[in-house]
C-alpha cells in the first residue's frame, strides 16, 4: 500500500513538471525513501523547491508527514540528484517521554545557558575539554574527569593531566591531554569565536582546535547555551536506525553527511516544537534513561 501511494505521488509530480524534470524511486524501506530527480532542473537554483513539492505531495497522499533531508548532485552522464526523504510518523514515542523528562531537560538547558552567559574562560574551556574527552568515549567518563579537574584544565600541566586521565581509566590519556594542553594557547581566540553565530563558530572550532570535529564542536556549543546545532553521536544514529529513517549507521561522517543528518534532526525538532538542543536530550533520555550533558 505504501509503495502504491508513493508511486501515485511520483506520477503526479512527473505529470505536473513533465517538461522540467523526471522523478523515479530507487529505494523505499521502513521510513526511508530515496528518489532520483533528473532533467532540466539539474543546476537550477530552484531544484530544492521541487524536492519540497514532492514532500508535500507524499504527505498528502500518505496522510503522514514526509520531509526531504538530503540532496546530492551526482555529475554522472546524465547528471541527477539523489534525494532522501523521511516519513515522520513516530513522534508519539518521543512525546510520551517528554513530560517525565522535561524537568531534567529544562534544568540542563538552564545550566548550559548560565555557563555561556558567564563568559568565564575557565568554565568555558572546561566544557571544551569535556567535549574533547568524550570523543569515542562515554559521557559519564568525561563527567567524572571534569568533576575531578573542575575549572583547572587551563592551569594543569600536560604530564599531570595525563596522569589523572590514566588513573581514572581513561582510554586515550596521552593524545587527549596533548589536545587539551595545545588548545590552552587558543583560549583568547576561542572566546572571540563565541561572538560568531552558531555555525560560523562551529566551523572555526573544527578548523582550528585539534581533537574537535563537528560532533565535538556542536556538543561544546550546546553545553554553553547554543540551542540550534545537532550533536550526532552513536545514540542519535542508533535512534534514527531504530526508527527506520536510515538503513545503516555510518562508520564516519563527512561534513556533508553531518549537515544532512542535522537537517533531518532539525525537521524532527520543528515538528515537535522544540530546539535541537532539547531534542538531543530527549533522545538521550529515550535511549538511555538519562539526561546528561
Amino acid at each position: 500500500m505504501s509503495q502504491s501511494r508513493t508511486k501515485q505521488s511520483v506520477d503526479k509530480l512527473n505529470r505536473l513538471y513533465s517538461n522540467e524534470m523526471h522523478v523515479h524511486v530507487t529505494l523505499e524501506e521502513c521510513r526511508a525513501l530515496e528518489v532520483v530527480f533528473s532533467g532540466g532542473i539539474i543546476g537550477s537554483c530552484c531544484a530544492r523547491d521541487y524536492f519540497d513539492d514532492l514532500g508535500i505531495v507524499l504527505s498528502e497522499t500518505h496522510g503522514v508527514d514526509y520531509v526531504y533531508w538530503d540532496a546530492r548532485l551526482n555529475r554522472a552522464s546524465p547528471p541527477y540528484y539523489l534525494v532522501r526523504y523521511a516519513r515522520i510518523d513516530f513522534l508519539d514515542e518521543l512525546k510520551k517521554v517528554m513530560p517525565e523528562a522535561e524537568p531534567m531537560v529544562k534544568k540542563r538547558i538552564e545550566e548550559f545557558a548560565k555557563v555561556g552567559a558567564s563568559m568565564n574562560p575557565d568554565r568555558i574551556f572546561s566544557e571544551l575539554c569535556f567535549c574533547i574527552l568524550t570523543a569515542n568515549c562515554s559521557a559519564e567518563g568525561g563527567i567524572r574527569i571534569q568533576q575531578t579537574v573542575g575549572d583547572g584544565f587551563r592551569s594543569i600541566e600536560q604530564k599531570e593531566l595525563t596522569s589523572i586521565l590514566r588513573s581514572l581509566g581513561y582510554r586515550f590519556p596521552n593524545r587527549r591531554s596533548e589536545f587539551i594542553c595545545t588548545a590552552k594557547g587558543s583560549i583568547p581566540k576561542i572566546m572571540d569565536a563565541l561572538h560568531m553565530d552558531d555555525r560560523m563558530a562551529r566551523e572555526w572550532l573544527v578548523e582550528n582546535i585539534k581533537g574537535i570535529g563537528y560532533k565535538e564542536a556542536s556538543h561544546f556549543l550546546r553545553n554553553i547555551g547554543r540551542n540550534d546545532l545537532a550533536i550526532i553521536d552513536r545514540h542519535v544514529l542508533r535512534f534514527l536506525l531504530q526508527k527506520g529513517l536510515i538503513l545503516k549507521t555510518p562508520k564516519s561522517l563527512s561534513r556533508t553527511s553531518y549537515m544532512a543528518f542535522e537537517t533531518l534532526l532539525a525537521k524532527i525538532s520543528e515538528k515537535l516544537g522544540i530546539t535541537l538542543a532539547e531534542l538531543d536530550l530527549y533522545i538521550w533520555y529515550l535511549m538511555t534513561g538519562k539526561v546528561l550533558k
